[in-house]
């Protein structure tokens, strides 16, 4: 450690990855560095990054904890404000505990759909999802086998910027490994409602930040990459 440093180094490791030749190491950073061997070029990460997809339908089957384990060791290498990594983990396999928190999210939106026309005027899908939900199919978690919520404590001063990235690391590695992802917004929307699932759920007290996604095997194939909306650029 550089004398001095001491109260302000983020411990990135920036400083032993940047020698080509290994020649460097850190006192605080006890970890075994990888060199960049695997490169991907232009082309194929482009198709790589368009190639994600929202998964809304899910075979029914467990997925593997290894597996998990494997997504959330990949995620925690998304980049935190200050280096902090302050970013944890809820797994909830529990099919009737899922399925309970489901409920009460769709009662949520029920509620809102009944009570509060301002929340319909921004959320104009809400109608429909109270219908899908009525006809039989959970419309609010997909009967995905899997929940996952990353949350942040209130110490963490961009913590939702944080899990935000942390979870999209894990919704691109997802693919890989068979896996489908979904950001469950509609359960997010609950969740900032009702405290009382928030402690259902199991999110700590004292984490304000939080997301949930949802994980399971996918039902179905995409076989081509849509187009998006061109964007708007600025530059001044």
């Amino acid at each position: 450690m550089v004398p001095g440093s001491e109260g302000i180094c983020l411990l990135c490791g920036h400083c032993v990855a940047v020698c080509p030749e290994g020649a460097l190491s850190h006192e605080k950073i006890p970890f075994e560095f990888t060199s960049h061997k695997l490169v991907i070029d232009e082309a194929q990460a482009v198709q790589f990054l368009r190639s994600r997809r929202s998964v809304r339908l899910f075979q029914n089957k467990t997925v593997e904890r290894e597996k998990i384990q494997r997504l959330i060791e990949v995620a925690r290498y998304a980049p935190t404000a200050g280096n902090s990594q302050k970013v944890e983990w809820l797994i909830l396999t529990d099919r009737s505990r899922i399925s309970e928190i489901a409920t009460i999210a769709e009662k949520w939106a029920r509620e809102s759909v009944k009570n509060n026309p301002s929340v319909v005027a921004t959320r104009p899908y809400l109608p429909k999802v109270v219908s899908t939900w009525d006809s039989g199919r959970d419309s609010i978690i997909r009967s995905a086998p899997v929940l996952i919520v990353a949350s942040a404590p209130m110490d963490a001063a961009f913590g939702l910027v944080d899990l935000t990235i942390a979870l999209s690391y894990m919704d691109l590695f997802a693919p890989t490994m068979g896996l489908g992802t979904c950001w469950a917004g509609l359960l997010q929307g609950a969740l900032l409602s009702l405290p009382s699932l928030k402690e259902k759920v199991g999110i700590p007290a004292k984490h304000p930040y939080h997301y949930p996604m949802v994980l399971g095997y996918p039902s179905v194939k995409h076989h081509r990459l849509p187009e998006r909306k061109l964007p708007k650029i600025t530059f001044v």
